[in-house]
C-alpha cells in the first residue's frame, strides 16, 4: 500500500546516470540502448525428468551395453531381462500429504503442522558493522527482530500472501470483474489464516492488512471495488494488485502488476527492476536518500514502446515506500522514488515495504472521486462526544474489529452493518477516522507497481514476501 507524499514536502528531481540493477528476476523488456539483443528469463531452473533417473549409474550418465554376439537366443533374452530395472517410487514430500486447494481454502496450520514456515529470500549486507554486545542486545530488545515466534508470524503472513497471489496469477483472466478478484483474494486470505472475521474481534487476530487494491491502467493506487460493483477486466488492461496480510497487527505488504498483452512487458520489467534495486540497496545504516537515488536511476534507465509511441518510464513523485510498525501500515519513515536530501537512516530490526510506482504519464497522482477506505486515527480518543448515536456505535465497531488497520465499506457490509454512511461522515469530520481517496495519473497513461516487505536483521535482510513469481 503506497504512502502519499505530503504536498509541502518537495524533493529534488536531479537525474542520475542510468544503470541496470541485478534484480533477482527480470521478465521481458530491456533498458534503453539494449535493443540489439534480448536475454532469456534466468528464473527457470534445470528441468529434470524423474523417469530418466531410475538408478545411480544413469544419473551419472553411464550406459551399460550388453553384446548379443555369440549368444544363444535364450542367453540374449536372459541378458535383456537382467537389463530391465523397476522404477523407484517417487519420494513423498516432507510438507505433508495435504495440498492447497484451488482457490486456496485449506488453513496454513494444516499444511504446516509444525508451525515452521518458509524463510524469505536472504540477502547479506555488503558491509558488516562492528557493534558492541550491549548495542546488539538493545537492538534485539527494541525491535524483537531475532525472536523466533515473531519471525514465524511474519513468515506465515508472507506464505499466505504467496499462496493467495498464486491463485490470482494463475486464474484471473480478462472477463473477470475487479469485485470478483478482490473478494476472491480476501476470502482466500481469511481461509488460510483461519479467521473469517465475522465474529467481534476475529479480524484483529488475522486478516486483511488493508483493502485489496485493484488498479487499471492510469489508476495508480488505492482503488477497491465498492459493494456490489466492479469493472470487467479487458485484454488490453494493465492491472495492479496490492493487498496486505496481517497476523496480530504485523502486516506483510506486497504488490504486483499483471498484463495480458505483451505490449506492456517493458513497463512491468522497468518497475520490477526499480523495486529490486530498492530492495538490494536497503540495509542497516543506509540513508533513505541513497535508496531513493538508486530507485530513480534504475527506473529512468528504461523506456517503453506502446502502440508505436515511445515513453520514458517515470517514477511517481508524490508516492513513497514506507516502514511498517505494529498495527500501522505506514510507520513514519518514507522512501521517495526520486532523489532527495533525506539523511534519515534505516535501522536494525525495522520492517520496510519497498515498493515503486512507474508511469508513462506525468508521474504525479491526483485524488480521484470516491473513497478507497478508512482508518482509525491512532491518537483518536476512546470516548468522545458525537452528535449521532450511529457514529458512536460505528466507532465502537471499528475499534473492536479493525483497530488502526485500514478497512473499506465491503468489510462493514460483511459484518451486517447498514445505514452507516452518516455515522462514518461524522467520524471523519471529527478527526476520529481518516478517509483515503483513490489516486490516478492522466487518462491514457499506464502505471505499474511492485512491492516487497523485508526486515533488517543484524547480519542480513530477509525479503519476507519474495516468491518464485517476483
Amino acid at each position: 500500500m503506497g504512502s502519499k507524499t505530503p504536498e509541502n514536502e518537495p524533493h529534488r528531481n536531479d537525474h542520475g546516470d542510468s544503470s541496470n540493477s541485478n534484480g533477482a528476476c527480470r521478465d521481458g523488456g530491456e533498458p534503453r540502448g539494449s535493443h540489439n539483443s534480448r536475454d532469456g528469463d534466468g528464473c527457470l531452473g534445470d528441468v529434470v525428468n524423474e523417469d530418466d533417473s531410475d538408478d545411480d549409474d544413469d544419473a551419472h550418465g553411464e550406459v551399460t551395453i550388453i553384446s548379443t554376439e555369440n549368444q544363444l537366443p535364450s542367453e540374449s533374452t536372459s541378458a535383456k531381462k537382467k537389463k530391465k530395472k523397476s522404477k523407484k517410487k517417487k519420494k513423498k514430500t516432507v510438507s505433508g500429504a495435504k495440498k492447497q486447494s484451488n482457490p486456496p481454502r485449506i488453513p496454513l496450520t494444516e499444511l504446516f503442522p509444525t508451525g515452521e514456515y518458509p524463510e524469505g529470500e536472504v540477502q547479506h549486507y555488503t558491509k558488516i558493522r562492528t557493534k558492541t554486545a550491549e548495542e546488539r542486545h538493545t537492538a534485539r530488545l527494541q525491535f524483537n527482530a531475532e525472536d523466533g515466534e515473531f519471525l514465524q508470524t511474519y513468515r506465515k503472513a508472507a506464505e499466505v500472501h504467496r499462496q493467495t497471489r498464486r491463485w490470482v496469477r494463475e486464474n484471473v483472466k480478462p472477463g473477470h470483474s475487479t469485485l470478483e478478484i478482490a473478494e476472491g483474494i480476501e476470502d482466500s486470505v481469511r481461509a488460510l489464516l483461519g479467521h473469517p472475521g465475522l465474529e467481534t474481534g476475529d479480524s484483529l487476530k488475522g486478516g486483511m492488512g488493508f483493502p485489496t487494491g485493484i488498479c487499471l491502467n492510469h489508476e495508480v493506487a488505492h482503488y477497491t471495488p465498492s459493494p456490489g460493483k466492479g469493472v470487467v477486466v479487458q485484454h488490453q488492461d494493465v492491472m495492479t494488485v496490492d493487498f496486505g496480510v496481517h497476523i496480530n497487527g504485523w502486516i506483510v505488504d506486497s504488490a504486483f502488476t499483471m498484463a495480458f498483452d505483451p505490449t506492456y512487458d517493458d513497463l512491468l520489467a522497468a518497475v520490477k527492476d526499480a523495486t529490486n534495486t530498492g530492495v538490494k540497496t536497503a540495509g542497516i545504516d543506509v540513508r533513505i536518500s541513497d535508496v531513493s537515488a538508486a530507485i530513480q536511476e534504475a527506473m529512468e534507465s528504461w523506456e517503453v514502446e506502446i502502440r508505436g509511441k515511445t515513453y520514458p518510464v517515470k517514477p511517481v513523485r508524490n508516492l513513497t515506500a514506507h516502514d511498517i510498525k505494529h498495527w500501522h501500515i505506514h510507520g513514519g519513515k518514507s522512501i521517495p522514488f526520486v532523489k532527495n536530501s533525506d539523511q534519515t537512516k534505516m535501522e536494525e530490526g525495522e520492517i520496510f515495504a519497498i515498493e515503486t510506482f512507474g508511469s508513462t504519464g506525468r508521474g504525479y497522482t491526483r485524488d480521484d472521486v470516491g473513497i478507497y477506505g478508512y482508518g482509525l486515527n491512532h491518537d483518536a480518543p476512546l470516548t468522545t462526544s458525537l452528535p449521532l448515536a450511529s457514529a458512536k456505535r460505528l466507532h465502537k465497531t471499528i475499534r473492536e474489529n479493525f483497530s488502526t488497520i485500514v478497512f473499506c465499506r465491503r468489510y462493514l457490509d460483511r459484518l451486517g452493518l447498514d445505514r452507516y454512511l452518516a455515522g462514518m461522515n461524522c467520524l471523519v469530520q471529527h478527526g476520529i477516522v481518516e478517509a483515503y481517496k483513490p489516486l490516478t495519473d492522466i487518462e491514457g497513461s499506464y502505471s505499474a507497481q511492485f512491492e516487497h516487505t523485508l526486515i533488517l536483521r543484524e547480519s542480513h535482510k530477509e525479503i519476507l514476501s519474495r516468491g518464485e513469481d517476483y
